[in-house]
């Protein structure tokens, strides 16, 4: 007979198939465990962003092609690998949709920290209605051939492009080198990386040879403006040309001739622009016709000044020595508003880079914090555990179940010889047959069924109930033996979905700080992260729901074992005092 627990070392004969059956357990949870961290391994050695610019009516429609654009490109965790990436960028590589020929950019932000970036590439040519406007941005593997982060990204025909990227910056033009006399104070959190702050007294920069046009040429201003409340002023100034704000609506001016039309509301970013060219002046507001007016463009020189009379944020300044077209400023805003639907991006690594599809699961993966990977591998480790647990106790109820039928066919079959049963057949198994031993040892502490039979007495009340107490003492250690280790289901049960939700709570808070102090609230930069989160919860009910339906399965037959415990003491109990009892 055996008395080993059944959570206890598994003989030698038991051991092959306990092994068979944890050894493939173990290997899925360490094949979930690190192949993802494999992955990500791979993915360090190179990596590609596939950038988008679709516009079809899916998008943003364009009617003609639009050439050597300036696209503000937005990289956040859902969309590139700031760890395959060096800390500062320099490692980036821009290639057209060719994924061959190099194109010119430069980078305005590089957050390796809160995994955030703003890149501005020249894109040769922009195709009307059509979703295969690509381009790839590379890290890790930078082709001898490519350009590297430069002052690149904007045509020959642009002479001013003014981004606030500093704290305290001093408004610096990255193509002619315009400067202002003093600081500016600058919102990190603005449109595209940092915003200036308009405080109502005007920013001037100051004149350079290098920035000024002759009569008859063109022009193309363009800004975006955050007014904070409806006002009268001027957002920005050059000369005879200017873009004002009168009573919410957005006016542009060339010399005498003024253009009004275009709501710019409050708390709201919109872009203006501006162009003059061909006798013709033009007013958009974000990328789309507001007004137009017959004028000849005049000579322009002198000092840039924005803001005067306007509270606000303000981002963008760009000028150009051309009247850019319709579908060009249209493709302009889009790439630079944080609503648009123009712009589409994916992460391509490893074998999606050579066409295949990264999946949903791929990318939640790829995106999950380590927070959310040390809930989701704590769960992980809970559900092998779990999954031991249910096979060792499956085998093991199993088991007692097969024996105590055996053995109760045996006992119910005996007459005169019911208490030597332990002679024939061993039960090793069968909980029954070890309540059956403890009563035969009871019984022969009182000469009975024993060697000596002529010295056995009647049993009397009290020595039955004695038997009984100690064969109900062996019933409650079989019940605790049953039991054992089913805690570890309840835990699971209780625990995975709340560690999940734990995961997923830390991981939004996670995201959504970063998201305020990198200031870009897109919906690409934002999905990625949330989306990721959860997935702590559904490892969570992963966990949970397979052990509830275990421990609602085990718990069936375990009580029905206890159930047959119970009668089989008392049918014992009973036949013992019929047999040995005092008359």
């Amino acid at each position: 007979m055996s008395d080993r627990r059944p959570f206890e070392s598994p003989t030698s004969q038991e051991r092959p198939q306990t092994m068979r059956l944890l050894v493939p357990t173990l290997a899925l949870a360490c094949s979930f465990l690190l192949a993802p961290s494999l992955a990500a391994a791979d993915a360090k050695d190179a990596q590609r962003t596939r950038i988008t610019l679709n516009t079809s009516a899916q998008g943003l429609e364009t009617r003609e092609a639009a050439n050597a654009v300036a696209v503000a490109v937005r990289l956040h965790s859902g969309n590139f690998d700031f760890l395959a990436a060096k800390e500062d960028g320099s490692d980036l590589r821009v290639f057209a949709g060719d994924d061959k020929t190099p194109l010119k950019f430069s980078i305005e932000r590089f957050d390796s920290l809160n995994e955030l970036a703003v890149l501005w590439v020249q894109v040769p040519t922009v195709a009307p209605g059509s979703e295969k406007n690509n381009i790839y941005i590379h890290a890790g593997d930078a082709k001898p051939s490519a350009e590297a982060p430069g002052t690149g990204g904007f045509d020959p025909a642009t002479l001013v492009a003014i981004h606030f990227s500093d704290k305290d910056a001093l408004g610096t033009d990255s193509v002619s080198g315009l400067k202002t006399a003093a600081k500016i104070a600058v919102e990190p959190n603005g449109l595209l990386a940092g915003s200036a702050v308009l405080s109502g007294t005007a920013v001037t920069w100051i004149a350079s040879d290098k920035v000024k046009l002759d009569a008859g040429g063109a022009v193309t201003l363009s800004m975006w403006i955050k007014p904070e409340v409806v006002t009268n002023g001027t957002l920005l100034k050059w000369g005879p040309l200017s873009l004002e704000l009168q009573g919410g609506k957005l006016q542009g001016h060339i010399d005498k001739v003024v253009l009004t039309d275009g709501d710019v509301p409050a708390q709201t970013w919109t872009q203006a622009a501006l162009t003059v060219g061909g006798g013709k002046a033009t007013l958009f507001v974000n990328g789309v016709e507001a007004a137009h007016a017959d004028a000849q463009m005049p000579a322009v020189s002198g000092p840039l000044m924005m803001g005067e009379g306007v509270k606000g944020l303000a981002d963008e300044i760009e000028i150009a020595n051309t009247a850019r077209s319709a579908d060009w400023l249209r493709i302009a805003a889009g790439a630079q508003g944080a609503e648009s639907k123009l712009v589409a991006s994916v992460k391509d690594t490893g074998a999606e880079a050579d066409g295949a599809s990264p999946g949903t699961f791929g990318i939640l993966v790829r995106n999950l914090t380590g927070d959310a990977w040390a809930v989701i591998i704590i769960l992980a480790l809970m559900f092998v555990l779990a999954c031991w647990v249910v096979v060792t106790k499956t085998i093991f109820v199993m088991r007692a179940d097969k024996d105590n039928r055996r053995f109760l066919q045996r006992f119910r079959a005996a007459s005169l010889d019911m208490l030597h049963l332990e002679k024939g057949a061993a039960h090793p198994d069968s909980s029954l047959f070890r309540l059956y031993s403890a009563g035969v040892r009871e019984l022969a502490k009182r000469e009975i069924g024993g060697e000596h039979p002529e010295r056995a007495l009647p049993l009397s009340g009290a020595s039955l109930d004695a038997v009984k107490a100690s064969i109900d003492a062996d019933m409650v250690r079989e019940s605790h033996r049953l039991n054992a280790a089913m805690v570890v289901l309840t835990i699971a049960i209780s625990g995975g979905p709340f560690l999940g939700l734990l995961g997923t709570v830390v991981g939004v808070m996670v995201t959504f700080a970063a998201i305020a102090a990198a200031g870009d609230v897109n919906v690409n930069a934002i999905a990625p992260g949330i989306a990721s989160a959860l997935l702590a919860t559904v490892a969570g009910l992963a966990v949970a729901i397979p052990s509830l339906f275990a421990y609602n399965y085990l718990a069936s037959r375990i009580k029905n074992i206890s159930s047959d415990m119970q009668i089989f003491v008392d049918e014992f109990v009973t036949r013992v005092a019929e047999t040995y009892g005092a008359r």
